[in-house]
């Protein structure tokens, strides 16, 4: 039902649009939204939908969108500070203005942007002018446009979590004030965001008070006496000051005064313009929409004063949006699941919520087929097998003469049993899938097919992608339909055609980017492994577990009693209001630095300053240290066993730019290894019956690819010689023979080691360090001074980077750095951090896969039985029977020190630590 209907509205409304505040909006609401080169599209793909959405829903006759105009306006000659705080536009956002204004116009709609007042006054201005004779909807959130309201003026804002559609009656109800009160009510409160600064302790409840006694703040300055002598206090010395406050915060209405209603008034579709955008910054899903608005208005004949483009122009977009509204067993796009074998369901849309952009493109019938003798024979031919609508629902499979998927290749739906349709692929020279690893856990059969051979018989979709763009959060059916079907979809092709010609496409992209060893000789072999090592999981202890649970659940109430008596009051520890309540107000604790909602911070940094000012902070960091422990694991994990007393991890391939494999469900790669805690922890984990537990574990990674990438003569000697790398980094930075390095300047230099290749700065060294940051300065330069190999390193990754716009590891794996050559500093220093850290980390991810491969092909380990468990950073853990221990740690030890990445050796040894034991605490 369109606004229209649910104001009961006489005459059509006139939108009026604070496109300013959405355009910000769609900016921070989804940062990862990008171009396949790494341009953003967040804030263009987010303010298109809600001008869809309205042009679908209202088909409204008159509509502008209002634009903040560019410089100061009149509010900066009353008040120079306004707005002082505010950042520069982000240039990320900067770069999709342009693009969003060319769509603005080629949606029809009329595009204002204000000059020398700000897109609020133009809109107040509108809104007061045209409201006697027509009703006005302003399209915000905004709370400083809620002045407008009236009886013939609403603010509607679709985007929302939940829509929010606000008359004057209700304005009044919640706030207690009229619309013409609102700026009188600002002006006391402020407004942080646009720096106004109110008066100082007065807020909406204390301004609702003053309001009821004082309607204006002329009866404040003239009937000051009547208010309470508490408000008293805090208003005097500022009655002269909310009188300029005011002026900041009341719209002019006197702006804009040569926009006509006719201006308004909404023309068609700009369908080329609209098509050419859609193409150019990839907006493929939201194509669709514009085909099906196209369609809606075409099919509407009340719309006749809004005439709709000839037929022949708008007859590919509206053929793309027929073709969309038919699925098979009428199955909606916004119910599709995920669309390969283990993928969740995705969420139904909401009326009033933004459609996804990652929308399935919807596949046309295909014949059904249950029977393998009854597909055509797919020996020596490419096979794609897609799960358009999810796992629990039947693929559509597709044979091809080559990767192209030609024109007269037919699709099918597989309605039969898996087993027989994986005897019937035995024979393929290929397999298409959008998730390999997902297809290798749904069912045994499918560990069955030949897929690691060489050249590989599988080409995964989505690991193809994620090694193009490893910047992206979804490498899913959808998604990659949604970035390539329009561009690559045969004509009446499904799926499963649609994956065979993008099989080609990305193939071709990792060729171009010097991409195709690194996913055929690593990256897609490694799946099988990881399959592998995730159907094995790894064996618990079940009684250590009971009794460490029971320990620290021991210590958790003592603690808890030990704070209750320290702070004489009870209160729920877990709780941060509550806690912040007894730590500042209580105890009168300092107070620090307060959250986003107002409370007093009782965050982990903020407990470590306060360490040692009072028992109870000191007893609630060893609480929150507990019960991390226990609702982390302790109580969660033992429940997650097999039938066999065995936890299983799942290993994410596609979920970090650098390359390093992470763990989820539950992850166990973040099991604690430190202190005694760490110790019993890992000493849960054990192996199985008449079996040993190998861990082995590269020493200094990093640092020793640092060494070789950076050529530094100080780092390669010291490797070289087996020395203790950080002593020999203190010695140096600090002019002192290696035997005189104290304990707390080996730390030092440990620190700055590790810190400078996660880009660690001044400022968090000095934090580290417990130093001043000009201090951690001083130490950054001196350390720099002595290893001149380091700097000239680090000099080269960036100029690197800035030549071709990414860097790459050791073994080839590549990240996009868009902002590395961008005017924002802190966008520069990010990408710089994000170039050094991808250089080493990645390289090292590259050497710990590369480990993987050689341990799980190993002959000698395979004599043995001894199995990968689970890859913990640069640590693996292996199963072996007990009495090959010994022998299958030295193997694998062998095995990771001579892994060359890229083909190349180290210029310094790989150094494995190894060790065996019945559970991971004592291998380790």
């Amino acid at each position: 039902m369109s606004l229209k209907e649910r104001l009961g509205l006489a005459a059509d409304p006139i939108f009026l649009m604070d496109g300013s505040a959405f355009i910000y909006r769609g900016f921070f609401a989804n940062k990862n939204m990008q171009r396949s080169d790494g341009f953003p599209t967040n804030a263009l793909v987010v303010v298109t939908r809600v001008l869809l959405r309205i042009l679908r829903e209202e088909r409204p006759r008159y509509f502008a969108f209002v634009k903040d105009g560019k410089g100061k306006n009149f509010r900066h000659e009353i008040f120079p500070l306004y707005k002082a705080n505010r950042d520069a536009m982000p240039e990320d956002l900067a770069r999709q203005i342009d693009p969003i204004l060319r769509m603005v116009r080629a949606l029809g709609l009329k595009l204002e942007i204000s000059e020398g007042c700000e897109a609020d006054d133009c809109i107040a201005s509108l809104a007061a002018r045209f409201s006697a004779e027509h009703p006005v909807v302003i399209v915000s959130g905004d709370k400083d446009l809620k002045q407008c309201l009236g009886p013939n003026v609403y603010m509607w804002d679709p985007a929302a979590r939940e829509e929010k559609l606000l008359s004057e009656a209700e304005f009044r109800a919640e706030s207690g004030v009229s619309p013409a009160q609102w700026p009188d009510v600002q002006a006391l409160v402020g407004d942080a965001s646009d720096n106004i600064p109110g008066v100082p302790g007065i807020g909406p409840k204390t301004a609702r008070q003053i309001f009821e006694i004082c309607p204006s703040l002329e009866d404040i300055r003239d009937h000051f006496a009547l208010l309470p002598p508490k408000i008293q206090d805090k208003m005097r010395g500022h009655l002269e000051d909310m009188f300029t406050w005011r002026e900041l915060t009341t719209l002019s209405l006197q702006v804009c005064t040569d926009l006509h209603l006719n201006d308004l008034a909404v023309q068609p579709l700009d369908v080329p313009e609209c098509r050419s955008l859609a193409e150019e910054f990839e907006l493929f899903a939201l194509r669709r929409e514009m085909a099906a608005l196209l369609r809606r208005l075409s099919e509407d004949e009340t719309a006749a004063s809004r005439p709709v483009e000839q037929a022949g122009t708008a007859a590919p977009l509206a053929e793309a949006a027929d073709a969309a509204a038919t699925r098979k067993n009428g199955v909606q796009t916004a119910s599709a699941a995920s669309a390969q074998p283990g993928g969740a369901a995705r969420p139904q849309i909401r009326a009033g919520a933004q459609m996804s952009l990652l929308e399935a493109v919807e596949e046309p019938l295909a014949p059904e087929l249950s029977d393998a003798a009854s597909l055509p024979d797919c020996a020596g031919r490419p096979v794609a097998l897609i799960w358009p609508q999810g796992p629990k629902q039947p693929p559509h499979l597709a044979v091809g003469d080559s990767l192209s998927g030609a024109a007269d290749v037919a699709e099918y739906c597989w309605t039969g049993r898996m087993d027989a349709l994986c005897v019937w692929l035995q024979p393929a020279r290929r397999l298409v899938v959008a998730d390999l690893k997902a297809l290798l856990t749904a069912a045994p059969c499918w560990r069955d097919l030949p897929l690691g051979e060489t050249p590989p018989r599988c080409f995964d979709l989505g690991l193809a992608a994620y090694l193009l763009n490893p910047e992206e959060s979804d490498y899913g059916w959808p998604r990659l339909a949604a970035r390539w079907g329009a561009s690559l979809k045969p004509e009446g092709g499904g799926p499963a055609r649609l994956a065979l010609a993008m099989a080609e496409a990305l193939e071709n992209r990792l060729a171009r980017d010097d991409l195709r060893d690194l996913y055929n000789a690593l990256e897609l072999p490694l799946t099988p492994v990881l399959a592998e090592m995730e159907g094995r999981g790894v064996a618990i202890d079940a009684a250590a577990f009971q009794a460490f649970l029971s320990d620290v659940q021991h210590e958790l109430d003592r603690l808890t009693a030990e704070v209750y008596a320290a702070a004489g009051t009870t209160f729920n520890i877990r709780s941060a209001q509550q806690l912040g309540d007894v730590l500042f107000n209580t105890l009168n604790l300092p107070s620090p630095r307060k959250t986003k909602g107002g409370q007093a911070s009782t965050s982990q940094q903020t407990l470590e300053k306060l360490a040692g000012r009072h028992s109870v902070v000191d007893s609630i960091l060893q609480f929150r240290k507990l019960e991390k422990m226990r609702s982390t694991y302790l109580d969660p994990l033992p429940r997650l066993v097999d039938g066999q007393g065995r936890i299983h991890t799942t290993f994410n391939q596609k979920a970090t730019a650098t390359g390093r494999l992470s763990s989820s469900n539950p992850n166990l790669q973040n099991i604690p290894v430190r202190g005694p805690l760490g110790k019993r922890m890992r000493a849960c984990f054990i192996a199985g019956p008449g079996r040993t537990l190998v861990s082995a574990d590269y020493s200094q990674v990093e640092l020793r690819v640092l060494a070789h990438m950076s050529q530094d003569a100080a780092l390669l000697d010291a490797f070289r010689r087996g020395e203790d790398i950080h002593a020999r980094t203190a010695a140096l930075v600090y002019d002192l023979p290696a035997d005189a390095v104290s304990p707390d300047q080996r730390r030092n230099a440990k620190t700055i080691n590790f810190g400078l290749i996660y880009g660690m700065g001044a400022q968090k060294l000095g934090q580290e360090l417990k130093i001043s940051s000009a201090e951690a300065k001083e130490f950054i330069a001196r350390y720099f001074e002595r290893l001149t190999g380091l700097k000239n390193f680090y000099e080269e990754v960036e100029a690197t980077a800035k030549r071709q716009g990414y860097v790459t590891t050791l073994g080839g794996r590549r990240r996009l750095l868009p902002d590395i050559l961008s005017a924002n500093g802190q966008a520069f220093a990010l990408a710089r951090r994000q170039a050094i850290n991808t250089v080493i980390q990645g390289s090292a991810a590259d050497i710990i896969k590369l480990a993987m491969l050689a341990v799980a092909r190993d002959e000698e380990l395979r004599r043995m039985d001894a199995r990968l468990l689970l890859q913990v950073h640069d640590e693996l853990l292996l199963e072996a029977p007990e009495d090959a221990g010994p022998e299958a740690g030295a193997r694998v030890a062998a095995l990771m020190g001579a892994v060359t990445p890229g083909g190349e050796a180290l210029s310094v040894p790989l150094v494995v630590d190894w060790g065996t034991g019945h559970d991971w605490g004592t291998a380790h």
